[in-house]
């Protein structure tokens, strides 16, 4: 029977007040669910939000300067400068030898992100390199005198901003952000992604880096990978050129490692290794957020690893002491002008420059050889120019078999 409108009347057990008691449940359950991930989803997000040190004091002192900086990179270039501190202070540093208070940086890179699609290129710079190291503001509130000394002496004297300041003085390229990370930092990040496979060119027994490895392919922890690019006294002579080599080849292989096991796609993959970043990073304002960090390792991520170049800068012995480095001109002022242009730098490995040479001695750098670039010039406005190659290698060719 229906009623006077001719619709059936509702089913007792199907109305909206009495549904059957499993389907109430269920969307209680799916809403509970819902809240709970996302609630979990937000506290995350600000636990790796809060890991992040912001670099105030730095930006302050830069502000003081802005008028004598360089001028910014093209649109949508970006120039990050990467600082590995070697300060012991800190959970997990004491062992690599005691805190006198002060820190240097004991890895410095800056990384280049074309604007125009030539990639990103990573120029070591030295840490023995003699340069100008401008008055800076220490710690403590007093100013340095301007003084000729190593590179790396500047994050001692005056921290972060006499770094970038030191820098750009010496190269003429603006430093948008930077980012510094300590040994305990590196080595969870290297665990976070489940270590790293490197060729291992002979055997390291390095007890004040802390590490021993037999030669040939393995993959490393993150104990055995700090170990692996801070090794200096029991090889090359001591000399700075080999650990760079090492440290610029292990870059290339974590960029690959990150890109090819699905980490930053993955988020049960990618949260240890953004724990493990975030917890022991300090940045400037511009990058202090998970956000922020994220936007940049997903653009990184887009960039194919053959285009992921490394390099150091072009010097040699310093002339007052052989210890020492210093700019080969015209060589280098050549590489800082077309970073600045955001032109396109090619990166050989020495084999291909060199007939087969090894790693060139400490201080060298081949004269920066000239190959045909079309479409690109210094100034990097289109015509066809010649483009300067230098010794180095990209993150494909850092793939270990």
């Amino acid at each position: 029977m229906t009623d006077t409108a001719g619709t059936p009347p509702d089913d007792p057990d199907t109305s909206a007040g009495n549904r059957p008691s499993w389907l109430r449940w269920a969307a209680l359950g799916s809403s509970v669910v819902v809240l709970v991930a996302a609630g979990t989803g937000w506290w995350l997000y600000r636990k790796l939000d809060g890991n992040i040190t912001t670099d105030d004091r730095a930006v302050t002192e830069l502000k003081r300067y802005e008028r004598d900086r360089p001028a910014p990179v093209p649109r949508g270039g970006r120039n990050i400068l990467l600082i590995g501190s070697d300060t012991r202070a800190g959970d997990g540093n004491a062992e690599y030898g005691q805190d006198q208070g002060t820190q240097r940086s004991d890895t410095t890179i800056l990384l280049h992100l074309s604007a125009r699609g030539h990639g990103v290129t990573a120029v070591s710079i030295p840490r023995d390199l003699m340069v100008e190291v401008p008055d800076c503001r220490t710690a403590g509130g007093k100013r340095t005198a301007p003084r000729v000394a190593q590179f790396n002496t500047a994050f001692q004297v005056g921290g972060t901003a006499c770094t970038v300041r030191t820098l750009e003085q010496l190269t003429g390229i603006r430093v948008d952000h930077h980012m510094v990370i300590d040994f305990q930092g590196f080595k969870d990040m290297v665990d976070a992604v489940g270590g790293v496979r490197v060729c291992v060119r002979e055997p390291i027994d390095d007890p004040d880096a802390h590490v021993r490895l037999a030669a040939g392919a393995q993959t490393l922890d993150g104990e055995q990978a700090l170990g692996y690019v801070r090794a200096r006294k029991s090889l090359g002579g001591g000399s700075d050129t080999e650990r760079m080599d090492r440290q610029q080849q292990f870059l290339g292989a974590l960029v690959t490692k990150v890109q090819s096991n699905g980490v930053l796609l993955n988020p049960a993959r990618l949260y240890p290794v953004l724990d493990a970043a975030t917890k022991s990073l300090t940045t400037d304002p511009g990058l202090d957020s998970l956000k922020d960090l994220y936007d940049l390792a997903r653009r990184l991520r887009s960039v194919p690893t053959e285009k992921v170049q490394f390099l150091t800068v072009p010097r040699k012995p310093y002339h007052a002491d052989r210890n020492r480095d210093e700019l080969v001109q015209p060589d280098a002022g050549r590489l800082f002008k077309r970073l600045r242009a955001d032109a396109p730098v090619v990166v050989r490995p020495p084999e291909e420059r060199d007939g087969g040479a090894t790693t060139p001695p400490r201080g060298t750098d081949p004269t920066p050889e000239t190959s045909p670039s079309p479409g690109a010039t210094p100034d990097g406005r289109g015509s066809p120019s010649p483009a300067p190659t230098y010794t180095g290698t990209n993150a494909a060719a850092s793939a270990c078999p």
